[in-house]
């Protein structure tokens, strides 16, 4: 009696039979009611939505602005080292040929009118 009740279940579980399509392709797949409200979703679900892709790209474009700003300050560091090196190079270059108070007193001067001038 118990081994009737075993078979029963998964006979039911399978999928029923459809057979040979009547158009003979069978390698496509099985069509389904056209149901043109099925994709829809209400106004209300739409903005939250659009609200929370609106956060995503929002969050995105902070970090993005974030990433620059970071990859700017790199090159604007390496572009004044660069420049401080080319200074203390020229310095170097004037020592060797005038005094090292007269360089000290250009030096001052120089830096003066830079900031003047910035």
């Amino acid at each position: 009696m118990s081994t009737s009740t075993t078979t029963a279940a998964p006979a039911a579980a399978a999928p029923p039979n459809v057979g040979a399509r009547k158009n003979g392709k069978n390698w496509h797949g099985t069509k389904k009611a056209f149901r043109p409200t099925a994709g829809l979703t209400s106004y209300a679900k739409r903005q939250e939505v659009r609200k929370q892709t609106d956060a995503v790209k929002e969050l995105e474009r902070e970090m993005k602005a974030e990433a620059e700003a970071e990859r700017k300050a790199r090159i604007q560091r390496i572009k004044d080292r660069r420049e401080a090196k080319e200074e203390k190079l020229r310095y170097e270059k004037m020592a060797e040929k005038m005094h090292h108070k007269r360089v000290e007193r250009l030096k001052r001067r120089e830096k003066r009118n830079k900031l003047l001038h910035s």
